[in-house]
This record gives C-alpha cells, structure tokens and sequence, in this order.
C-alpha cells in the first residue's frame, strides 16, 4: 500500500520560514512527478510547486516563487517544502501527492495524496 505522509506544519508569524516533509513509502515513485499542493478554507485545493522525483527538475505557481523551494532526498523518500518569507495568504492546509503523468499542475493528475498538514501564518 503506497502512503504519503506529511509532517512540519505549524503556526508561524508573517516572515518567518517552514519546511514540510513528504515521505513516501515505497521506491517505485523514481518516474513520477511529486507536488505539493494546498487548500485554504472556502477555496479549492491549488498547485504550489513539483519536483521530477528522477533529475529533480522543479517548478512553482507564480504567488509562491521565489519564496518557497521543493527538494526530494532519494535516500529517504522523501520530499521537502521549504518555505521562507511566509504571508497570512499562505494559511492552508499542505498536501503532497504523486503524479504518473509528468509535471501537471491539476490535482486530478494526481493518482496518491497525503492527508495535509496545516500551515497558520500570523500577522
């Protein structure tokens, strides 16, 4: 059974930095396509940024670039978000998920997810 599990969330003050985790549970995802995605209250769930699991290529909606940086650790399974210059629009609850189809941006592109980690930003 493939899990993904997130980790790191928290409460922080505007400014301040996070880093999430996503470890995955087993090898055969070195084809695909991790995001990381979010959902605030009242909103739909939104691409963040991805990482080819193979080459590490990455790229990221426009509201998080520059600020936020997706890594993967082969030797752990595991994929970062690291976070820095956080605003209170960053408020959300952060998934993880993986993709067979390439770097895609929709969530229904997506075949696996972690159950979310909440990130609170405070003014």
């Amino acid at each position: 059974q493939v899990q993904l599990v997130e980790s790191g969330g928290g409460l922080v003050q505007a400014g301040g930095s996070l880093r999430l985790s996503c470890a995955v549970s087993r090898r055969t995802f070195s084809s695909y396509t991790m995001g990381w995605f979010r959902q605030a209250p009242g909103k739909e769930r939104a691409f963040v940024g991805g990482i080819r699991w193979s080459g590490g290529s990455t790229y990221y909606a426009d509201s998080v670039k520059g600020r936020f940086t997706i890594s993967r650790d082969n030797a752990k399974n595991t994929v970062y978000l690291q976070m820095n210059s956080l605003k209170p629009e960053d408020t959300a609850v952060y998934f993880c998920a993986a993709s067979s189809r390439g770097l895609r941006t929709a969530p229904g592109d997506y075949d696996y997810w972690g159950q979310g980690t909440q990130v609170t930003v405070s003014s």
